[in-house]
């Protein structure tokens, strides 16, 4: 009895011929090749700031933080420029990874070069076209993948311009974190563009108090600048500013039981989580080496012996570190609106 036709994509295929086919799959968020920048100019002379996300492919809160940011009607009020870049790497973007096809990292490539590594000349051009135009900037990241951070701004607390304005940013906490070579931040310094690094989340994740805390980050920042009016009668916040952290490590390979959340106090030899055998009896303690605070952590119950779990920065007084967490907590927990600013900026 011989073979039946066979269809495919609408193709027929004959018994005992060949056919070379391409199956068409669905476009991946329409995204083209290309990065989209939208610039918003106030009508009296201010400021250039620029506010961007997605440097790392997979870290997507801050393109939900800047897909609101725009829809406020305060920025009608807007002095000076405003440059909102959602999406920088998007290559990344389109294939849910942290780098570029060539596995290089973006925020290692800068200033970049024209001749040079795709991540080089991507760099290049974002550099130029944005940074060098700018007089600050603001750079949206989150944890990476299966990691999560506490809200937080990564800053040199020790440049009095950039601290001001991480403390207008009112994150829950500062975090002092030295220049890496080749990262956006290092380099922008150099050319006299102070950017803040809001670090809050895990990748592939959207965390809607990061995204809140967020965006009225950013409003305050432009406040501070004297981008946008300033409400003297508002609450100001101050956050926990931290100058030293460090990751404790998984002294054994297992499944890890957690016991202790982000924002939690911790104090020295506190149990934190368990690492459990998957087929054995065992469990072993992992305790924390010292006095802090939890601010970012692993999301994924298996760990492998030297794995970064628990990110703590050190305190040297729990009880205020406790209450300053809680109240940041509390006061983004009752900005339950839909878009989180909505009854303070309304949106257009």
């Amino acid at each position: 009895m011989p073979n039946p036709p066979l269809t495919i994509c609408g193709v027929s295929i004959k018994p005992g011929s060949t056919e070379n086919l391409e199956i068409e799959l669905p476009k991946l968020y329409n995204l083209p090749a290309s990065i989209s920048v939208q610039v918003i100019r106030g009508r009296r002379k201010g400021p250039v700031l620029f506010i961007s996300a997605a440097l790392h492919g997979d870290e997507l809160n801050g393109i939900e933080i800047i897909r609101r940011l725009k829809r406020l009607a305060i920025l009608r009020k807007l002095r000076g420029t405003l440059i909102l870049v959602p999406v920088v790497n998007v290559y990344g973007l389109n294939t849910l990874s942290r780098y570029l096809p060539d596995r290089r990292d973006l925020n290692r490539s800068f200033p970049g070069s024209p001749k040079g590594s795709l991540a080089a000349r991507i760099a290049k051009l974002f550099f130029d076209e944005i940074v060098r135009k700018s007089d600050y900037g603001i750079d949206l990241h989150t944890g990476a993948i299966h990691r999560s951070n506490l809200p937080q701004i990564r800053t040199n607390i020790n440049n009095d311009a950039t601290l001001r304005l991480a403390k207008a940013f009112e994150a829950p906490v500062i975090l002092h974190s030295e220049l890496r070579d080749g990262s956006l931040r290092a380099v922008a310094q150099e050319e006299g563009v102070p950017i803040l690094l809001y670090e809050a989340g895990e990748a592939l994740r959207f965390d809607e108090m990061s995204i809140k805390i967020g965006v009225k980050g950013v409003v305050n920042v432009l406040k501070a600048l004297e981008m946008l009016p300033s409400n003297v009668k508002r609450r100001y916040r101050n956050p926990l500013i931290f100058k030293q952290s460090s990751w404790l490590r998984a002294p054994e390979s297992g499944m890890l039981r957690t016991v202790r959340a982000l924002g939690d106090t911790v104090k020295k030899g506190d149990v934190i989580a368990f690492i459990d055998e998957p087929l054995g009896e065992r469990s072993f303690e992992l305790r924390s080496a010292f006095d802090g605070v939890i601010i970012g952590k692993s999301q994924i119950p298996l760990v492998q012996e030297g794995d970064a779990v628990f990110h703590i920065a050190r305190s040297d007084n729990l009880e205020a570190a406790e209450e300053r967490i809680g109240y940041f907590q509390e006061d983004a927990l009752e900005r339950s609106d839909i878009h989180g600013l909505h009854e303070e900026f309304p949106i257009e």
